[in-house]
C-alpha cells in the first residue's frame, strides 16, 4: 500500500511538471544520491613493535592506500586498540580473535633470515583483515608470505586480496572472524 502511494505521488509530481512546462518533459525524476559507506576504522598499537615500528606504520598505510572499506589508524593515548603489534624472537605470526581484532608478532627470526619487514607487517595485518595464507605463491601475492623467498619485497596486496578484504568489511560488519580463520597463523 505504501509503495502504491509513493508511486502515485511520483506520478502526480510528473503530471504537475508536465503541466507547468506546457506538456513537455524537461527533466528526469531526481536521483537520490547514494552516500559512500564510511570505512570501518581499526586502531593498532605498535608501541611494542620495537625496531619494527616504522615498518608496521608503513604496512598499515599500504592497506589504507589499497582498500576503502577499512582504515587502520594508530591508537590514541588511553584507548584500547583493535590490533596489538609486538616484536619477538620467533617467526612472524598473527593471532586473530575476531575479524579486525587480534595480535600480530613481527618475529625477528624471519628478519634475521632476510625477509623484508614491511612485507611481513603488511602480510600479518592481512591476517587480521581476514586473509589466509596462500602458499606456495608468487611474490605478487602478499599472502604467499615466506614462500615467495627473501628476495621478494612486495608489501602490496594483489587485486584478489584487496577484493577479499573489501568484501570482509563492506556492508554489515562481521561480529566474529570468518570460519576457520581464528587462531594462530604462523608464516
Amino acid at each position: 500500500m505504501h509503495v502504491r502511494m509513493l508511486t502515485g505521488g511520483l506520478a502526480a509530481a510528473c503530471v504537475v511538471s508536465l503541466s507547468l512546462t506546457g506538456g513537455q518533459a524537461v527533466a528526469a525524476a531526481p536521483r537520490v544520491a547514494e552516500a559512500p559507506l564510511a570505512a570501518r576504522v581499526l586502531t593498532y598499537d605498535a608501541s611494542g613493535s620495537a625496531e619494527f615500528r616504522s615498518a608496521v606504520n608503513r604496512g598499515a598505510a599500504i592497506w589504507n592506500e589499497s582498500v576503502d572499506a577499512v582504515e587502520l589508524r594508530p591508537v590514541a593515548a588511553g584507548q584500547r586498540a583493535n590490533i596489538r603489534v609486538l616484536a619477538d624472537n620467533g617467526w612472524p605470526r598473527a593471532l586473530p580473535t575476531t575479524l579486525g581484532n587480534g595480535t600480530v608478532y613481527i618475529g625477528r627470526q624471519a628478519v634475521d633470515q632476510g625477509y623484508d619487514t614491511i612485507r611481513i607487517s603488511s602480510h600479518e595485518l592481512g591476517h587480521i583483515l581476514g586473509l589466509p595464507d596462500r602458499k606456495p605463491g608468487p611474490c605478487s601475492s602478499l599472502m604467499s608470505g615466506s614462500t615467495a623467498g627473501t628476495s621478494c619485497t612486495n608489501p602490496y596486496p594483489n587485486a584478489a586480496e584487496k577484493a577479499e578484504v573489501e568484501g570482509n568489511f563492506a556492508g554489515a560488519l562481521a561480529e566474529r572472524a570468518p570460519a576457520g580463520r581464528a587462531g594462530v597463523i604462523v608464516d
